[in-house]
């Protein structure tokens, strides 16, 4: 989705701290960090800023970087490595206090290229960190749990 007036609400300077600072959680992630030992931290940040500011709508902007499919075939990503990505991008866009607009396309934009990224289809995390209490079972009264070793 190329809109201008999407990249104009955030501007090319903005978009670059945001994927500056995003790029620095991601190589320090413990989940996933170890996916980019080695890799060109500047050559990444740029190749992102290109991609996001042509679908934002930047005027001028042409992404040089290899289709995402080809970028991604040599690695093995699995769902939750794409999920916990999609998570730190979700964070920085907030901390960075993005437009909503801009965040909401930018997250659309991201899942529409899963299929790209990750061959382990099927595996997107659900939102469980909400559970009603009467949906929990409590143990059974004859299995009374055990804490600790034994």
């Amino acid at each position: 989705m190329k809109d201008p007036a999407l990249f104009e609400q955030l501007g090319g300077e903005a978009l670059r701290a945001v994927i500056t600072e995003f790029y620095r959680r991601v190589f320090g992630d413990v989940m996933i960090g170890f996916m980019f030992q080695g890799k060109d931290r500047a050559q990444l940040i740029q190749r992102e800023w290109e991609f996001t500011a042509n679908f934002l709508g930047a005027p001028g902007v042409t992404y040089t970087g290899r289709p995402m499919r080809t970028a991604h075939a040599q690695h093995t990503i699995f769902g939750g490595h794409f999920e916990r990505r999609l998570q730190i991008l979700r964070e920085t866009l907030a901390d960075h206090q993005v437009p909503a607009a801009v965040q909401q396309a930018w997250i659309d934009h991201t899942l529409a290229l899963r299929s790209q990224i990750t061959r382990d289809q099927g595996s997107e995390c659900k939102d469980t960190s909400v559970v009603a209490p009467e949906h929990v079972a409590p143990p059974p009264a004859d299995r009374p749990i055990k804490l600790g070793r034994k």
